[in-house]
């Protein structure tokens, strides 16, 4: 775990995870003793969550698994998409979006075909077999997915095998986004999870959402503590970490819940 791993987290007013990787494995749901946990921290502390999947998968991956009534959850911030929507839960049990930076028709139109460009400057070939759209519309981020976007949804563990697979052996992201960028100067293109890349507007990324939640919920960076598995150069974490808040690296959802322990103790 990281550096700051016994400096001030208890003093921390708000912890902000990346999801993917950190409280769940990749796409899947959390477990029960996760969603435990994060229960128990939001009894002391204000819990935000960055990713890059669309509110429905949070939904699917977090937000079902939670109670539907607990005024806990009222110090629960959801950041899809990179943090380019926001949600927040309401007293009623609903969850109500803030704010949400929709891709114009010719934005989406512009990224797609640049994706097309990048693929066949790189020599690209997709998988033979493959679980739900390769490049997906999220509305405020288009997402390239190596084997779908449905891979883990349909497979289920075997699934995650198959991109952890994938990841080792036949990752072109590095070279697929030097293309991608050259393409596309004016947005903002990052690595995500095991097989994926997101694009959004220039500056939309984490660190975009730490900015939002020191103006939406007034915290200040210095009381805040990040979570994450991909904090290191042109990781999908690294851009939330430079803006100088605290952070601890983790390597799995088993290592975050040993960082969410230190916090609330164990029992």
């Amino acid at each position: 775990m990281g550096k700051y791993m016994k400096k001030n987290l208890k003093n921390k007013k708000l912890v902000i995870f990346d999801i993917d990787g950190t409280l769940t494995p990749s796409k899947a749901p959390a477990d029960r003793e996760m969603i435990s946990l994060l229960l128990r921290l939001l009894g002391e502390k204000m819990i935000a969550v960055i990713g890059g999947g669309k509110y429905d998968l949070f939904k699917n991956q977090l937000v079902r698994r939670l109670p539907k009534r607990d005024e806990r959850l009222e110090r629960l911030f959801l950041f899809p998409t990179n943090s380019t929507a926001f949600y927040r839960y309401m007293p009623d049990g609903s969850w109500r979006k803030v704010y949400s930076h929709e891709l114009s028709r010719a934005e989406k139109k512009k990224i797609k075909a640049a994706f097309a460009a990048a693929f066949k400057k790189i020599n690209y070939k997709h998988p033979v077999k493959t679980w739900g759209p390769v490049i997906e519309d999220r509305g405020t981020q288009i997402t390239f997915s190596a084997l779908g976007q449905e891979v883990v949804q349909k497979l289920g563990k075997r699934g995650l095998e198959l991109k952890e697979e994938w990841h080792k052996k036949s990752d072109v992201r590095p070279q697929f986004m030097r293309a991608l960028r050259k393409l596309l100067p004016k947005f903002e293109v990052r690595q995500g999870g095991l097989t994926s890349v997101d694009v959004t507007r220039k500056g939309i990324d984490k660190g975009y959402g730490v900015r939002q939640i020191e103006k939406k919920l007034r915290v200040k960076r210095k009381e805040m503590l990040f979570v994450g598995d991909a904090i290191f150069p042109g990781g999908n974490d690294y851009a939330a970490v430079k803006t100088g808040v605290d952070y601890v690296k983790v390597n799995d959802p088993e290592d975050t819940k040993k960082v969410i322990r230190s916090i609330v103790g164990s029992r």
